[in-house]
């Protein structure tokens, strides 16, 4: 990997970083203006707050990790990951990124006014369907690892690797604890929509891992 291949994968994953975060804080501000009221940004309770950290961490090392990147001469992982570092490496890792931001992008076509972050408990909330809805209950946090994935790929490391990880274990602890919530609230349907839906992924997924790996 040359200096030149390396600045344009620096340049795409803090391109991305400040797109999609700022993306997010365009899209708050819209949805507040529709329903007039914040779309519960503001952490609450314990779980919430520790959760609003994780995620802090995880965009601070987004942004920083283009800075931190090494040439490929100096980085001890160069030999596990050689395949990353070609161009198919780099173009792979660019059509993710897209294809991750092109999927959020529909996710807030698909939830309007009824997007939200943080949940409260005090509103029934609105249950979304379509769109990808369809088919997976989560689906801004499933493009969010699809990216977080693209950073892995064109920033090959120990921490971009770190950072994915951080961010599964709070998206599976926010996912169910949304879960819950919608399920409190609007009870049958809900449970309905869980059994013909996957969490992260497509309930199709399923049937493509091997017999063997299948739960009895």
């Amino acid at each position: 990997m040359t200096l030149d291949e390396l600045f344009i994968r620096r340049a795409v994953v803090l391109g991305s970083a400040l797109v999609y975060w700022g993306g997010v804080w365009i899209q708050a501000r819209r949805v507040r203006k529709r329903i007039g009221r914040s779309p519960n940004l503001k952490p609450r309770g314990l779980k919430e707050r520790l959760l609003y950290l994780g995620w802090f961490l995880v965009v601070a090392g987004w942004i920083a990790l283009p800075l931190l990147a090494r040439p490929e001469a100096e980085s001890p992982w160069v030999r596990p990951v050689a395949m990353l570092l070609g161009p198919g490496g780099m173009v792979a890792g660019v059509w993710l990124m897209i294809a991750g931001y092109a999927g959020t992008l529909w996710c807030y076509a698909a939830m309007g006014e009824h997007w939200r972050i943080g949940v409260d408990r005090r509103r029934k909330g609105t249950l979304v369907t379509g769109g990808p809805y369809r088919v997976v209950r989560h689906p801004i946090y499933l493009f969010q690892m699809v990216m977080l994935a693209a950073v892995a790929i064109l920033l090959p490391a120990g921490l971009p690797l770190g950072l994915w990880a951080l961010h599964l274990v709070c998206v599976v602890i926010k996912a169910r604890d949304e879960e819950l919530h919608l399920l409190e609230s609007h009870g049958e349907s809900y449970r309905a929509y869980l059994a013909r839906t996957g969490m992260l992924l497509p309930p199709w997924f399923k049937r493509l891992r091997p017999a063997h790996e299948k739960s009895p």
